[in-house]
């Protein structure tokens, strides 16, 4: 999807307050030598033309990566779907593509099926689904839809999942790689060396 690069933003989400890493800045942790927001970041060169880090602390830090940091519009925390509507804001291309930032195996050639399944279906949003379940922080979305999501989190709704299947919604198939969505929550986790090997953390 080389010509297609162009046409999305890819967004790192880094705006949590990691409540279970006793609110330390998650994606600035170590994870195998490499802070936890490199790997999302390696992974979206290789499917998105342009990069962002969504962060609501410690954007000094986050802006050495050699990326613009944007926050949310908002001070309050309002979850992923705020960070989605402000790299909308931002971005000038048609789609917005957004990983969290503490799924150190995430792919980047496997996140290419996101916007392969999102044309294909004609949709307007495109998130991940394990065989089990979504994985709704995956996610390939029109900008278009930038309006409808300010309404929606001015309405006070927070619920993602609610706001994808009011639209239409593909459905990427990662059935064979469910490991791309082993998350790090807590410091145990942090240094736990039995999951699968990570990707690389080198830009």
């Amino acid at each position: 999807m080389t010509d297609e690069r162009t046409k999305i933003t890819g967004v790192v989400l880094a705006g949590g307050r990691a409540r279970r890493m006793g609110g330390e800045d998650k994606g600035l942790m170590l994870y195998r030598g490499c802070p936890l927001v490199s790997y999302a970041l390696h992974a979206l060169q290789q499917v998105a033309g342009t990069l962002l880090i969504n962060a609501n602390r410690n954007r000094e830090e986050y802006a050495r990566f050699g990326y613009p940091v944007i926050p949310d519009l908002t001070d309050t925390f309002d979850g992923p779907l705020a960070g989605l509507l402000s790299a909308m804001r931002s971005a000038q291309t048609e789609y917005v593509l957004t990983v969290p930032c503490d799924c150190p195996q995430v792919d980047g050639l496997l996140l290419g099926r996101l916007y392969d399944t999102l044309i294909a279906g004609q949709a307007e949003i495109c998130t991940a689904f394990d065989g089990e379940r979504l994985h709704p922080v995956f996610l390939i979305a029109d900008c278009r839809l930038a309006g409808d999501l300010a309404d929606y989190l001015a309405s006070g709704q927070r619920k993602v999942e609610t706001w994808l299947k009011s639209h239409k919604l593909a459905l990427a198939n990662y059935s064979d790689h469910p490991e791309l969505f082993v998350n790090i929550n807590t410091r145990e986790e942090l240094t736990n060396t039995t999951i699968h090997q990570a990707a690389s953390c080198k830009g």
